[in-house]
């Protein structure tokens, strides 16, 4: 994949598709901002009806499943960690090795834009740590701490 321009404080949908290999529909992160290199991000992921997922959870009264929203607090992660250290991902992938502590408070709808705050919490690669806090409207729907490896594919 080839590298995006550093420095940016804003990722947008084309940067973001240079790092993860993620694509439609489990690509979960529509633009990555308020980058901190060391310190943390926020991804942005713009729910809508037109989601695959809704087509089944649940077509009556959708709702976003909360491990979808653990994928997009793994995703802002995996992009954000990438992007900063200016990791070479080319032909590796990032594999959860856990959740801990994951919580969803409300539930996510059509219409909504989750927030997703992640932070690095441990770094001693492969293998890093993270807390992620979603929001929508300022309010807390989601939170989680997990850890990734970057790792060959399997």
């Amino acid at each position: 994949m080839s590298k995006v321009e550093p420095g940016k404080t804003v990722l947008e949908i084309d940067d973001i598709m240079r790092i993860l290999p993620h694509r439609y529909p489990i690509l979960l992160v529509d633009r990555l901002v308020d980058i901190v290199p060391g310190e943390g991000a926020v991804g942005i992921k713009n729910v809508s009806y037109g989601d695959q997922i809704f087509q089944g959870h649940f077509p009556e009264k959708p709702v976003l499943p909360g491990v979808f929203m653990i994928e997009a607090m793994a995703q802002t992660a995996a992009a954000y960690t990438s992007y900063t250290e200016n990791l070479d991902t080319e032909g590796k992938i990032v594999l959860f090795m856990g959740v801990d502590k994951a919580r969803f408070r409300r539930p996510v709808v059509p219409g909504d834009q989750l927030r997703i705050a992640v932070r690095t919490v441990q770094r001693r690669p492969p293998v890093w740590r993270f807390e992620g806090v979603a929001t929508v409207d300022d309010k807390k729907v989601a939170e989680a701490q997990f850890s990734a490896m970057l790792s060959q594919p399997l």
